[in-house]
């Protein structure tokens, strides 16, 4: 077992050694696993690790954090180091699985890492959070995941059912940070925490602007944890650059975000999820398309239009779109531009769009309120499509949990 256990460690460091050496000139941007192993070593030397992560968890170079990690726990087979060096013991999932692969809502069991060999345990099963016994296998809960910007993005919340976890038990919590990759604008109502859940858990903007190290220092003070929580935070980045800024690679968050195309429209399509539209699951183009089976494209082009939204005509075939949404059928439907980083706004262009299409179909579009409710946070007063002002209020008070 020591013999394996030696190897398995030995060829991780060489993997990411020789990832690194083929990465040549850094990356601008550190996210915090290099920064974490760089400069702040001290706050896992010794210490029994469990990691909550997925594919998105790579540092400068790729590698993954559970590789990095692992690497450094075969010093403790050195007798000089072993009281140095951390000890990776578990491993956590998010929604969509360890390989972030996983359809939306998809539950999934425990299972195990062929590289490593540990144990992945599901915190989207049976537990949203670690229980007391896997929480007895380490000293300190590591964080190590990329969020997408925009609130109903569930990565946030399974960190929190976390935290919350952690400080029960009087566990360490540490979050490595990563950029926001849509940059540091705040659109969109705050949450009303009458229309708090699992999509939708922090009172934050739609689009909140903020990265998931911040996200968890605001939901550490804001929501009572006192969790014994440190961020790692990111080296180079301008809270308002945008991810293909930073040089780090792009690993896709779940499997309809795989681009960022599709990551600056999910603040505000996702909302369209709650009708009878499709939002291009299953295509090459999610959360960038809208459409239906029975939706003329003209018509909706020419109402987004005169509400000053210029889109352009499409057809596209679902694939086993995670929604069930028209599978396999070629619906019409249009296509948004890419959004300005400097003055575009998803959530406002994504509600005049429901509206366009309110206004060529009423009688075939149907709106789950609840569900539109829970997604934008709000109950949506008719017509109103901007919360500019709630959301400035918003940035002028959480100014304390900010670290860029």
């Amino acid at each position: 077992m020591l013999l394996g256990l030696a190897i398995a460690s030995a060829s991780a460091l060489v993997v990411a050694e020789r990832a690194l050496q083929r990465a040549g000139a850094q990356a601008r941007v550190r996210p915090g696993i290099d920064v974490l192993l760089s400069e702040s070593a001290h706050l896992v030397a010794g210490k029994r690790l469990g990691l909550l992560t997925n594919a998105t968890g790579v540092d400068a170079a790729g590698v993954r954090t559970v590789d990095r990690l692992w690497a450094a726990s075969a010093d403790t087979l050195n007798p000089e180091t072993r009281n140095l060096a951390p000890r990776l013991t578990a491993l956590f999932a998010p929604e969509h699985h360890f390989a972030a692969t996983l359809r939306p809502g998809e539950t999934f069991g425990d299972s195990l890492d062929p590289a490593t060999g540990l144990p992945i345990y599901s915190l989207y099963g049976a537990n949203r959070a670690p229980t007391p016994a896997q929480f007895a296998l380490i000293d300190a809960l590591i964080i190590d995941l990329q969020d997408v910007g925009a609130r109903p993005f569930t990565y946030i919340s399974t960190a929190v059912r976390s935290m919350q976890a952690a400080a029960a038990l009087g566990k360490r919590v540490i979050v490595l940070d990563r950029p926001n990759p849509i940059g540091c604008r705040m659109q969109g109502p705050v949450l009303d925490t009458a229309h708090a859940s699992f999509i939708g858990l922090l009172p934050v903007p739609l689009r909140h602007g903020m990265t998931f190290g911040e996200l968890a220092r605001f939901a550490n003070a804001e929501l009572g944890i006192g969790a014994d929580l440190v961020v790692v935070p990111v080296e180079g980045w301008r809270r308002c650059d945008w991810f293909e800024d930073t040089g780090l690679p792009f690993v896709r968050p779940s499997p309809n975000l795989p681009d960022m195309l599709s990551i600056e429209w999910y603040a505000g399509t996702v909302l369209l999820e709650a009708t009878n539209l499709s939002v291009g699951r299953g295509t090459d183009a999610p959360f960038r398309q809208v459409g239906a089976p029975w939706l003329d494209g003209v018509q909706v082009a020419r109402e987004a239009s005169r509400r000053g939204l210029r889109v352009r005509l499409v057809t596209f075939t679902p694939q086993d779109p995670g929604d069930g949404k028209y599978p396999g059928r070629a619906i019409p439907g249009v296509r948004l531009p890419r959004l300005d980083r400097d003055s575009g706004d998803p959530v406002a262009m994504a509600l005049t769009l429901l509206d366009a299409i309110a206004a060529a179909h009423p009688g075939s579009l149907t709106v789950d309120q609840n569900g539109l409710a829970l997604r934008l946070g709000t109950r949506r007063a008719p017509g109103r499509i901007s919360w500019s002002h709630e959301a400035e209020v918003f940035r002028r008070r959480i100014q304390t949990y900010l670290l860029y």
